[in-house]
């Protein structure tokens, strides 16, 4: 108990006066040393926005989104590990695998929980929303938005401000301009997310290093 009063108060810190969707289900699992815990918290913090879209009185979407930077990717990495007891020549492997990704492109787990399912189509040429990822030179078509699926245990111990009927994706975009200039410059500080339609726009902001 004492320890998850003491994550609701980092969580509530880190989020300053921004309003979070309640989470439904169970608590997912984390480590049981706590400082162990509190230290991968912070790291999803730093690099995590949340929102939530309404039509008047009605809720339309809760989202959160998590820039997959080489600081957040080793965190995780190293949290799975802990998790399987993988080798560290395992975990090694994986690293290398996930910052040959990041060098590739630049990607956001969208978490999101849209009540009407016929408005979950993010992954869809045909949705109705346009999302991009907006730096100060510009805005940013994704490459590939792929469906995850429905969030389990498993994918909410990574990302614990996913609910019960929340839904996972991963979203793509280019980590450099057609000329070879990156995107994202070592002087930047914030990206956004943005995801907009007939139904309203959301923007997530987060640290870009």
């Amino acid at each position: 108990m004492k320890m998850q009063l003491r994550l609701g108060a980092l969580m509530m810190a880190l989020a300053g006066c921004v309003s979070t969707p309640p989470t439904l289900g169970d608590p997912p699992p984390g480590f049981k040393d706590e400082n162990r815990e509190l230290s991968y918290q912070s790291v999803l913090e730093k690099y995590t926005d949340r929102a939530e879209l309404y039509a008047g009185f009605d809720t339309v979407m809760f989202a959160a989104a998590t820039l997959q930077t080489q600081a957040f990717r080793e965190a995780r990495v190293r949290r799975e590990g802990a998790f399987k007891a993988l080798t560290q020549e395992r975990v090694q492997e994986i690293l290398t695998q996930e910052f040959a990704e990041a060098a590739r492109t630049h990607e956001f787990f969208l978490g999101v929980h849209v009540f009407n399912y016929r408005y979950e189509d993010f992954d869809r040429p045909s949705s109705i929303w346009n999302m991009v990822m907006v730096t100060p030179a510009g805005e940013l078509k994704p490459v590939s938005v792929e469906r995850v699926g429905r969030a389990d245990l498993e994918l909410r111990s990574f990302y614990p401000y996913m609910g019960t009927f929340w839904v996972g994706y991963r979203v793509r975009f280019p980590a450099t301009y057609p000329d070879g200039r990156p995107v994202i410059t070592d002087g930047m500080g914030h990206v956004v997310l943005r995801m907009a339609s007939s139904l309203g726009k959301v923007e997530m902001r987060v640290h870009a290093r």
